[in-house]
């Protein structure tokens, strides 16, 4: 046999990388909640601004239009869903990054040697 030759075969581990259903049931109710708490949110938003005048709204985000479940819908009610829409997915992002570095499995795997050594350059 050739020097490059191999004499045995190593069987490869297939790492599964299935989520748990659990998550999975989370994603989906986050998909629907997430949305639904922004625009509520910005609806909120949009009508105490209308009152107390926090902030002057241009005359063309005033505009709406009419859906039958929801009645009026103004377009800075869009606007600013949106853009809490943004903001709320960022703060879940960096909160799940947070506890899955708390929680999550460690940085080296069952096959690493130790940290590699600190060298001192000359």
């Amino acid at each position: 046999m050739s020097r490059s030759g191999r004499s045995f075969v190593f069987e490869e581990r297939k790492m599964r990388r299935t989520i748990h259903p659990a998550w999975r049931g989370i994603g989906c109710i986050f998909m629907v909640l997430i949305p639904i708490l922004a625009y509520a949110a910005a609806v909120t938003l949009v009508r105490e601004n209308l009152k107390q005048r926090w902030v002057e709204l241009p005359s063309e985000m005033l505009g709406f239009f009419s859906l039958p479940s929801l009645g009026r819908v103004y377009y800075a009610d869009i606007a600013v869903a949106l853009g809490l829409l943004f903001i709320i997915f960022a703060l879940f992002t960096v909160a799940y990054a947070l506890v899955y570095r708390l929680v999550g499995p460690s940085y080296y795997g069952p096959t690493d040697a130790l940290p590699p050594p600190k060298r001192k350059r000359r």
